[in-house]
């Protein structure tokens, strides 16, 4: 039986309505809150309501404690697809982001062993949010025009670095907690009204990296705009990702900039419960495929010339 299914834990900020009309399957992750465990995604929940209740939940001060995706709930949500005779391309948050990559490599080599005749692939999006959600959508395009997994996957690796993720917090004590800055440095920046700006990087296990500072939530907002403009490729073909916590009016306004720059189409979502938990009520962020992050780490990485200089330096 030709044909393979695609799968993504909830960090990848699907609307319903996407995963339901694309059949992308999501494993959500959990939330350990008032010391009951919850699902980050709950189908049987409206998810713009809860995360509405969990971002002003957060406001009035409750703490999520967030848990990776394991191997087990990988492998128990993807055997039936390969009993079915169907393969497999797993998309996850980016692997210096969360354990959840590792996780779902060991579940490709118990799941393989499992079934012989089926392929698993395991797939680093290099992003969070609807950065992981706009690769899993072109997934779903490439396995709907009737290529293979395998095909798919190598579209993936070769492409999530060109997908940028430029996101802007309105309040530091978030960041703090996740451990992105000192406590100093947050209540300077909280004094100063200092707002940080933040992208998913070029590294060989991708993560969220602070890359400037604004003061005031109108120039990091401005700030999202001027990355859009300094990195975006073919704007007028691509869908674009919004995705806010609990501050809708200024992501829709957002978003009706970014289409005065010839975007035709602009999801706009609330930001993940997942990834929001760690960075915070009035985060807004911007998703968009564009020059590879892979050629500015190559330019900020020393030569061997340098590294060579420096070790006889240092000796």
């Amino acid at each position: 039986m030709a044909g393979f299914e695609i799968f993504a834990d909830s960090s990848a900020n699907l609307p319903e309505t996407i995963q339901q009309n694309r059949n992308i399957h999501i494993i959500s992750y959990y939330m350990n809150i008032n010391g009951k465990e919850v699902l980050c995604q709950d189908d049987s929940l409206t998810f713009r309501e809860t995360a509405r209740k969990f971002y002003a939940e957060m406001r009035a001060g409750m703490e999520a404690k967030t848990s990776l995706v394991g191997e087990a709930r990988f492998i128990e949500a993807i055997s039936p697809t390969l009993a079915a005779g169907k393969d497999a391309v797993i998309l996850t948050i980016a692997s210096g982001i969360s354990g959840t990559w590792f996780q779902a490599v060991n579940a490709k080599k118990t799941l393989e062993a499992q079934f012989p005749d089926r392929k698993v692939f395991v797939c680093d999006s290099a992003n969070a949010s609807m950065g992981q959600g706009l690769l899993a959508i072109r997934a779903a395009d490439i396995r709907d025009a009737g290529e293979s997994a395998e095909t798919c996957a190598a579209w993936l690796n070769e492409n999530a670095y060109r997908l940028n993720s430029y996101v802007t917090v309105d309040d530091l004590k978030y960041l703090r907690k996740s451990g992105r800055v000192s406590a100093l440095a947050a209540f300077a920046g909280s004094l100063l009204n200092i707002k940080p700006l933040i992208k998913a990087d070029g590294g060989e296990h991708p993560k969220l990296t602070v890359y400037g500072k604004a003061h005031g939530r109108k120039k990091a907002i401005a700030a999202l705009v001027e990355a859009f403009d300094a990195n975006v490729e073919h704007p007028e073909t691509q869908t674009v990702a919004i995705t806010h916590a609990d501050c809708e009016a200024e992501a829709l306004a957002l978003a009706e900039t970014i289409k005065q720059r010839g975007v035709q189409d602009v999801i706009v979502e609330f930001y993940d419960l997942c990834t929001g938990s760690h960075i915070g009520p009035g985060t807004i962020a911007l998703f968009f495929f564009g020059k590879d992050r892979r050629e500015e780490a190559k330019q900020k990485a020393p030569s061997l010339i340098q590294r060579v200089k420096a070790a006889t330096h240092k000796a």
